[in-house]
């Protein structure tokens, strides 16, 4: 069965939303970026028009989705091995973008495209962990954790925008999204003697799910357990606050981050990778 694609993104959520939903956990990044476009606009994530898709099993029902905001990598739920062929197609049909998903589907996906000719370069590999019994780090560095406020909003548009050039995606926006998080309490600084010296942040509940993102600290306040300490925070808050999962990815790049996570309770879920075909 070949993928559908749509523009609407009303139509998608009717047609695949419950199904993104069951799966809340694995489907993290799909639940979060819907959610950003409805509320902020289709220009959420840059100036491309956004796409959605779906991809219907032998028996008519909807067994896969994903979602594409341009200039990013298409962003791919839990799907069926059968579905990766036409996503392979459906690929091509949409230009040869990037593609994010989980590494089984990725893996599969490359060797599609190998066997038509094409190279593949892998762009980044993560990792999804749960939170399972939060362990704050001891000893806490010195400080205190505070929700943000309007008034720390050119110190955060800052350090968002450090933070994506620092993991590869330099786009428009952060005074949009630091404005959408402030609104709801979903950033939190980590403070020292009174100035900022850590951030995270922590998505609006979706699914009964939260993730953590974005971790933040500038590279002179590096190396002093802040960023395990507002972390350990922000998790805490959202488990208290009701979320039934508490999430968050880390760069498969980088052993310090994911070393860091673990120790404050979080556990590994799966990996995702982001993968580009090449001429």
């Amino acid at each position: 069965m070949p993928w559908t694609f749509t523009d609407d993104l009303d139509t998608y959520l009717a047609t695949a939303g419950a199904v993104v939903a069951a799966r809340p956990v694995r489907n993290t990044l799909l639940l979060t970026v819907a959610d950003a476009l409805r509320r902020r606009g289709s220009d959420a994530y840059g100036e491309g028009a956004p796409r959605f898709g779906w991809w219907r099993g032998a028996d008519g029902r909807v067994a896969g989705a994903l979602l594409w905001t341009p200039p990013h990598a298409v962003l791919v739920g839990t799907v069926p091995p059968e579905a990766v062929a036409p996503l392979a197609e459906a690929c091509a049909e949409l230009g040869g973008p990037a593609v994010n998903a989980e590494r089984g589907t990725a893996g599969a996906l490359a060797a599609r495209w190998r066997r038509t000719g094409a190279g593949v370069a892998t762009v980044q590999e993560q990792r999804l962990y749960r939170l399972g019994e939060l362990t704050p780090p001891d000893p806490t560095p010195p400080g205190r954790a505070r929700v943000a406020t309007a008034a720390d909003r050119a110190l955060l548009v800052a350090w968002v925008n450090a933070f994506r050039r620092e993991v590869g995606h330099p786009v428009p926006g952060a005074g949009r999204a630091v404005d959408d998080r402030i609104a709801y309490g979903g950033l939190t600084v980590w403070e020292r003697d009174g100035v900022p010296v850590s951030m995270a942040g922590v998505t609006r509940p979706a699914a009964g799910t939260v993730r953590v993102a974005p971790v933040y600290t500038p590279p002179q306040r590096r190396g002093r357990g802040y960023a395990a300490a507002v972390t350990a925070s922000v998790s805490g808050a959202a488990r208290a606050a009701g979320a039934g999962e508490v999430l968050l990815f880390t760069d498969l790049a980088n052993p310090t981050s994911n070393k860091v996570y673990q120790r404050v309770g979080y556990r590994a879920v799966a990996d995702r990778v982001e993968i580009a075909p090449t001429a």
